[in-house]
C-alpha cells in the first residue's frame, strides 16, 4: 500500500544505480555530471556499503609486474594495457573529482618484493615500462633492491619500486564520495535490499516498496549474482589485518609480493597486512565474510618471519571484504537487457578502476537512453 504522494514525488526515477561503493556512487556521480537533469536513486542493502568498498587495505595501485605479467598472459599486452589505462585514468578522475586530502591520498609509492624463488628476469622491467609509458607518460618500474637493508624485511632478494602507486584512507574517500553525491541531488537509501529486478520494465522490487525507472544499473560487484544472469562472476573473500608493532613503523609506501595475493602498508605507524586468498580459492569463493583460519595462520607465519622480524606486535583488528573476479581482470561494462545494465567484476583494483566503470557505465546508459 502506497500513497499519491509517495507515487508522485518518491518512487519514479530516470535511472536506479543498485550498490552504493566505488562503482555505484561513481556512477551515479558521472550521470549527474552529465545530465544534471536526471532524477537519479542508489539504493543499498546494507547501513553501509560492505562488499570491499569500505573493507579493503587502502591502496592506490594499477598493478605490480608479476601482476601484468599475469595480465599479458591472459588478455594480450593490447588488453593490459587497456586495463591499466583504466585503472591509471580511475586513480586520477578520484582525486580530480574528491581532492587529494579529502581522500587521504598519499603519493608513497608501491614496492614489490622478491624472494629467491620468485621469478625476476632481466627483461621484465624494460619490457612493462615500454608498454606502459605512452599511458603514464615515464618510465614505471625500477630496481632498488639497495634499500632492502633500511626496511628490515627478511628473506627478500630483490625490491621493485613504481613511484606512481600510493595509499589512500578509504573511509575518507567513500565519505567524500558520498558527500558529493548528495550534493549533486543524488537520492541515496541505506538499508534497502533489491529482491528482484524486472528489465523488461525497469522495475526494482525491494521488500517495501517497487521503484520506477527508465535505466537500472547493477553496481554489486561480488553480490551481483541473484540479479544478474549469465555473467562470469565470481566472489573472492580478502582478509586485512590492523597490526600495532612493537616498533612503530618507520617507512612508507605500499607493498605487494607473490603476484599481488599479499600487501601491506603503512598507517598511522601501524601495519595493514592483507591477502593470502590463494591459498584457499574454493573457501574463499563467497559472499560471506569471515576469517579463514588456514589463511591466518600463513599471514602470521610472514608477518614473523618477512614482515616484522624479531619483533612482538599485536593484532588490533581483522576483517574481510568481498570482491569479485572472472576469467580475466577486465570488468563487465555492458547492457544486459531491455532496461538493465551492468559494472561489475573489478578484479580486485576497485579503488583504482572502480570511478573508470563508473564513467563508462554512464556514458553507456545515457547513450542508449538520454
Amino acid at each position: 500500500m502506497i500513497s499519491i504522494w509517495e507515487k508522485e514525488s518518491l518512487l519514479n526515477y530516470d535511472v536506479i544505480v543498485v550498490g552504493a561503493g566505488i562503482t555505484g556512487l561513481s556512477t551515479a556521480a558521472s550521470l549527474k555530471e552529465r545530465s544534471p537533469q536526471l532524477n537519479i536513486l542508489v539504493l543499498e542493502k546494507g547501513t553501509l556499503p560492505a562488499g570491499a568498498s569500505t573493507r579493503n587495505a587502502g591502496f592506490a595501485c594499477f598493478g605490480s609486474t608479476s601482476e601484468l605479467l599475469e595480465d599479458i598472459d591472459h588478455l594480450g599486452e593490447d588488453g593490459m594495457q587497456k586495463l591499466v589505462e583504466k585503472r591509471w585514468l580511475g586513480l586520477q578522475k578520484t582525486r580530480d573529482r574528491l581532492g587529494a586530502n579529502e581522500i587521504g591520498f598519499e603519493p608513497c609509492g608501491g614496492y614489490e618484493l622478491f624472494r629467491a624463488s620468485d621469478p625476476l628476469e632481466d627483461a621484465v622491467i624494460p619490457r612493462l615500462n615500454h608498454l606502459l609509458k605512452d599511458i603514464v607518460g615515464h618510465e614505471v618500474f625500477m630496481p632498488c633492491t639497495e634499500e632492502l637493508k633500511s626496511l628490515g624485511f627478511r628473506h627478500i632478494k630483490h625490491l621493485v619500486f613504481n613511484k606512481y602507486e600510493g595509499a589512500i584512507h578509504t573511509g575518507k574517500m567513500m565519505n567524500a564520495l558520498w558527500s558529493y553525491c548528495q550534493s549533486l541531488g543524488i537520492r541515496i537509501i541505506t538499508g534497502t535490499p533489491v529482491v528482484s529486478i524486472d528489465s523488461s520494465s525497469g522495475a526494482v522490487h525491494t521488500d517495501t516498496f517497487t521503484f520506477e525507472s527508465n535505466a537500472i544499473a547493477v553496481c554489486t560487484n561480488a553480490f551481483s549474482g541473484n540479479l544478474l544472469q549469465n555473467i562470469d562472476l565470481k566472489p573472492g573473500r580478502g582478509m586485512v589485518m590492523l597490526i600495532k608493532p612493537e616498533r612503530p613503523i618507520h617507512y612508507t609506501g605500499t607493498f605487494h609480493y607473490d603476484r599481488g595475493y599479499y600487501y601491506f602498508r603503512h598507517f598511522e605507524q601501524k601495519l595493514l597486512f592483507g591477502g593470502g586468498r590463494n591459498l584457499d580459492y574454493e573457501t574463499e569463493s563467497t559472499v560471506e565474510f569471515g576469517i579463514n583460519p588456514k589463511i591466518r595462520k600463513r599471514l602470521i607465519h610472514d608477518l614473523e618471519n618477512l614482515i616484522l622480524p624479531d619483533q612482538s606486535y599485536e593484532i588490533e583488528m581483522e576483517w574481510s571484504g568481498i570482491m569479485a573476479f572472472g576469467d580475466t581482470k577486465a570488468p563487465v561494462i555492458q547492457q544486459v537487457d531491455h532496461h538493465l545494465f551492468a559494472g561489475v567484476r573489478l578484479g580486485g583494483m576497485g579503488v583504482a578502476i572502480g570511478s573508470m566503470v563508473g564513467e563508462e557505465l554512464a556514458e553507456l546508459i545515457i547513450k542508449t537512453y538520454f
